[in-house]
């Protein structure tokens, strides 16, 4: 058969990933595709930078437009990232009759329904493995291995630059600023880091498997996120102490009363093979009926582990594109006219448990009144644990941590008890509040 032919818009670092594995592993993914897949044009701005990835292998072109209008082009490679060019562009190269691969997790989570129901409407395919926990094949391992499985819950560590993060101020102890100076100089962080500190990044890819999982739209304006850049050292420290790790997770959960969409950080128990992922990797954990608890595990970004998911896409439109639309899979695993319209439950309505840290005024009384505002309120405490003042502040000291797990309780009981304990005179501090997550 003829081969297939591919045009990379954006020819940077995922893209040369894509173009230096096809070259390498050609035979062996032809075998496996049933035909050849070859890259023949790409586009980027800088001709020049082009031509230094590509060589005289492929055509340059300076506009993306040029590959979409090219009639032997079957499928279009989405790699300039953003959400306005790139979701013309992809809107553009459906109505042409293209297949898209893309790899932009946030055109997807905001711009998502829009361009799967024009796919639909065109019967073209869009594949995005690579959007979402870079080579991890988690997308096909929701929407395909698992369909057996009614899936529960969804959690992961599926933002490499956060994990980094964490685990360095695990290791050394040492403040979240400092970390994050690390990180940048490293490569691990971008000089502006909002997305992936902030927790954005990673409530796009959330985004995208909860839509998966549960046969839901995407809806990433119903997303709850939560950054790190609150977190201290003492608190990994005291988390470690009470056998936690504080891990950014993305966690979406079936409720009898609609799905759970948050991304925050949380403590794990420190048993749990996730709690262990350590460095810029990526894990995810899936809970289905049937199969159980499954872990998938590996590098979230990099130019050939993102690459891997990219050729895995044009391999499955390789082999599917001249099947009938209703034989191939679903974008989001369920059939369109099937999904559901369970809600996003609003993060008020969310149950967990909880870590709270108090720094009060070490005197007589302040334990019990604490205690007995959360007793107050419904929310059962499971441990204490006090720091003396001379850990806290020094021989002499007059303020001491209180640290306290609860039981589960609903979200906006934690809150409203929060605000009375904060108004406590003898509250010196902003308390902090994490979520702990049992992943059992």
């Amino acid at each position: 058969m003829k081969p297939i032919q591919v045009g990379i818009l954006g020819i940077g670092t995922v893209g040369s990933g894509v173009f230096n594995v096809l070259q390498r592993n050609q035979e062996e993914i032809k075998r496996r595709a049933g035909r050849g897949i070859e890259v023949t044009m790409v586009s980027r701005r800088n001709i020049a930078e082009a031509q230094a990835l590509v060589g005289d292998r492929a055509q340059v072109v300076a506009d993306a437009r040029t590959i979409i209008a090219n009639p032997d082009i079957d499928i279009v490679v989405e790699l300039i990232g953003g959400y306005t060019l790139a979701k013309e562009l992809v809107l553009e190269a459906i109505a042409a009759g293209k297949h898209v691969v893309t790899a932009n997790k946030a055109l997807l989570a905001v711009h998502g329904t829009e361009i799967f129901a024009a796919a639909h409407a065109k019967g073209v395919m869009v594949a995005f493995e690579a959007a979402v926990a870079g080579g991890i094949p988690i997308i096909k391992a929701l929407r395909e291995g698992l369909t057996a499985n009614s899936i529960q819950w969804v959690a992961g560590i599926i933002n490499g630059t956060t994990n980094f993060i964490l685990s360095e101020m695990r290791d050394k102890g040492l403040d979240f600023g400092v970390v994050l100076k690390e990180a940048q100089r490293l490569g691990y962080a971008e000089a502006d880091p909002t997305f992936d500190i902030e927790g954005v990044d990673a409530a796009h890819k959330l985004t995208l498997m909860s839509a998966i999982a549960f046969g839901i739209p995407v809806q990433f304006d119903k997303a709850y996120i939560e950054g790190i850049t609150q977190l201290g050292a003492q608190d990994i420290k005291y988390a470690e102490q009470l056998g936690y790790r504080i891990k950014l997770l993305g966690i979406t959960k079936r409720t009898p009363t609609g799905i759970e969409l948050r991304v925050h950080p949380s403590l794990v128990p420190a048993k749990r093979l996730i709690a262990n992922v350590e460095g810029a990797m990526n894990a995810v954990m899936v809970q289905g009926d049937a199969v159980g608890t499954t872990l998938y595990y590996g590098k979230g970004a990099g130019s050939e582990p993102t690459a891997s998911a990219v050729i895995a896409d044009l391999v499955d439109i390789a082999r599917l594109h001249t099947a009938e639309p209703a034989q191939r899979v679903p974008y989001l695993a369920f059939q369109h006219h099937a999904m559901s319209d369970l809600p996003v439950l609003p993060m008020g309505e969310v149950i967990t448990s909880y870590y709270l840290r108090l720094r009060v005024a070490d005197q007589a009384g302040v334990l019990a009144t604490v205690t007995g505002l959360l007793a107050s309120a419904d929310i059962s405490i499971d441990a204490v644990l006090q720091r003396e003042a001379d850990e806290v502040g020094g021989e002499g000291a007059t303020q001491t941590d209180v640290i306290i797990l609860t039981h589960d309780c609903l979200e906006s009981r934690m809150n409203a008890a929060l605000a009375q304990m904060q108004a406590l005179p003898t509250v010196l501090a902003p308390i902090t509040r994490i979520r702990k997550e049992e992943l059992a």
